[in-house]
């Protein structure tokens, strides 16, 4: 089955990009530019965003550079469980938002992103993963999680698709606004 992503139907939900855990990644620098990108263009196109932080105590928060490129009513949840919908907040919020497509991406792509994932497409959710926006401490790990995800029927994504399949085209209003992010 083929989807396109919309940007009124769209949740994007970003897992555990913190200190400890960017910092251990093998493309951190990919990993926090493509997250950056993906963040601004939520606010932009006022898309909901929900983050997860995994024990922040040991972990450290959510990245200044990525905290700085959201919404200022963004909601931040700690977690411990590694799929976000262990937690009965986060899914609750997920819930509420009352999207359909989610946009999912962050820190360990093979373990917590695809818990979630696999956890969100049980729920009956269209999953999207930005690939170029995940990392995991190694890039064998990372590339299991992906085909494992895919395999359950999750969609892998670049930041760019996302971006430019929520735009539509040249015509949206946002379009310039938007196009600069990718430059």
């Amino acid at each position: 089955m083929m989807t396109i992503l919309n940007a009124e139907n769209s949740l994007v939900l970003i897992i555990d990009i913190q200190e400890k855990l960017l910092n251990a990644v093998f493309d951190k620098i990919l990993v926090e530019k493509k997250s950056e990108i993906i963040a601004k263009a939520a606010n932009i196109l006022n898309i909901p965003v929900i983050v997860t932080e995994q024990y922040p105590k040991g972990l450290g928060a959510t990245v200044s550079t990525i905290k700085e490129c959201l919404a200022e009513d963004t909601k931040y949840f700690e977690k411990t469980a590694f799929s976000a919908l262990d937690s009965t907040d986060i899914k609750e919020a997920i819930k509420k938002a009352d999207k359909k497509q989610i946009i999912l991406f962050g820190i360990e792509t093979h373990i917590c992103v695809s818990q979630t994932a696999n956890a969100l497409i049980e729920e009956g959710y269209d999953v999207y993963i930005i690939r170029d926006a995940c990392g995991s401490r190694a890039e064998i790990e990372y590339s299991a999680g992906l085909a494992r995800m895919k395999e359950n029927g999750v969609h892998i994504i670049t930041a760019e698709i996302a971006v430019f399949e929520w735009l539509k085209g040249a015509g949206n209003p946002k379009f310039k606004e938007v196009q600069t992010l990718v430059k």
